[in-house]
This record gives structure tokens, sequence and C-alpha cells, in this order.
């Protein structure tokens, strides 16, 4: 496994990549990898003949810097795992070589990013495309995988991608859960024992609730703070807190009884 810093080394042997006819897979990520990360990571590696793997705590897309410092940075132990997967490539870049503009120039999407969470979390979604699109510009992979449980985000960068003609398939993968239900996801780590064992009610709550507002009425009473529960384009969206943790999952109308 090669790690580059470097974007100019990086894209240097993207080229030769491309030279010999290698197809490439690429995950982004902000670190703090789990079993869905990795699930990606094989996903990638089963469909492509080369792998790439970023890492980066992307600082614009969080609204409450309280949130960005207590994000956890656990790098060498993603390497550790990203090598045991056989990962070929992690691109590790800084804020300086992705920001060098100051984040003077953006992507902005005028309509689903200002609901559900964009209407939340106002000027989340330019950052998330922003990076997005920097990333897939500078990976210059076949295809990139997202996880559907940030199934806004993802809609949203399947819509840039077309948009702009980029040339990478964007490429949707399940989410994948614990035992209990809960979606993964790294802010998890940061739950306590207590709220741990309530979270897992979030995903029955969403799956059984007959309503949107049903499910709202009961994670209410079970302790959650919620930001919304919606019904959007067959799927049910919602975002809830337990302490100090914000947690986002969503499913299929259709599956939901």
């Amino acid at each position: 496994m090669t790690v580059f810093q470097s974007l100019s080394t990086w894209r240097q042997e993207r080229l030769c990549q491309a030279r010999a006819g290698l197809t490439l897979g690429f995950v982004p990520t902000m670190g703090a990898l789990h079993e869905g990360h990795l699930s990606l990571v094989r996903r990638s590696r089963a469909e492509n003949d080369r792998t790439l793997v970023s890492i980066f705590v992307n600082p614009t897309q969080f609204d409450d810097p309280k949130d960005l410092a207590q994000y956890p940075r656990t790098l060498d132990s993603d390497l550790e795992m990203l090598q045991r997967e056989g990962t070929d490539f992690v691109l590790v870049p800084t804020e300086m070589d992705l920001y060098r503009d100051g984040f003077r120039f953006r992507v902005t999407e005028t309509q689903l990013s200002k609901t559900l969470e964009g209407a939340h979390r106002p000027g989340h979604f330019d950052a998330v495309l922003t990076i997005v699109l920097k990333l897939l510009q500078i990976a210059e992979a076949n295809r990139a995988y997202f996880g559907e449980k940030d199934w806004q985000q993802l809609q949203l960068v399947r819509g840039m991608a077309d948009a702009f003609f980029l040339r990478t398939d964007i490429v949707a993968c399940a989410t994948v859960r614990e035992a209990d239900g809960l979606a993964l996801s790294s802010r998890n780590r940061r739950l306590t024992p207590a709220d741990r064992q309530k979270a897992a009610q979030f995903y029955r709550t969403l799956s059984t609730a007959p309503t949107a507002e049903a499910a709202a009425r009961a994670l209410h009473q079970q302790g959650f703070m919620v930001d919304y529960i919606d019904d959007h384009e067959g799927r049910r969206l919602g975002a809830v807190r337990l302490g100090t943790v914000r947690l986002i999952d969503n499913v299929l109308l259709g599956d939901c009884s």
C-alpha cells in the first residue's frame, strides 16, 4: 500500500495507471474507519484493478466548531485497517492542498440541498459537494463508492456528477448495520453506553412506525431529540440527537411495517 500526501505525486501515479489501462475505484472518507467504510473498499477492489482511499476531515462541512474538534482522528489505525484490506493507495491531503482558495469557490445546489439535512445545517452541502468535486477531480477514478446511509448526500453527489459531466461513475452501496440495526458511523463511538443501547431504537422506529409523524412522536417519547423525520421519494429519512451526538439514517418505505 502506498500513501500519498502530495497531490502532484498522486497525479503522476494515476497517469501511469491510465496509460497502462488500469481501472481505479475511489472511496473518499473522513477517517475514523469502520466496517461500513471497509465494505466500500471491498466493493471497489472487486470491481476495479486498483483502489484509492482518501482520508481528510473536511473542516468546511462542520457547522459546529466543537463537533469538528471532537471528530475522531485515527490515522494510524485507519492505515492499518486499509493495509489489511489490500488497499492499493491512500491519499492524505492537507487543508492547504485542498483549500488554496480559502473556500472562495464552492458548489451550490439549489433544491434538494435546502431540505432535510440542509434545512438544519445551512451551507453543509455546499461544503460537501465542493470537497467531493475536488477529490473526484484529483482521483480521476473510474468509479467512486458512497454509502446509502447518507442518502441525501448520495443523491446530491450523483446529481453533481451528472450536471458537470464527470467521468467517474457514482456507485451506491447498502448501509452496513450493527446486529441491533444501528447504522455504522464514526460518531457512534462518542455515544455513552446508555445512549448506545438506546440508539438502536432509531432504526427500529423508522422501520416500524406507520407514518413519519408517528415515528417522530415515538422517538421523542423514547428520549431522542428529533431534528426531522420525513418521507421523501420512497424513503423515510431521519436525524436525531442523543446527548451531543447526532445520528442520521434512512429506510425504504417498502420495508416499513
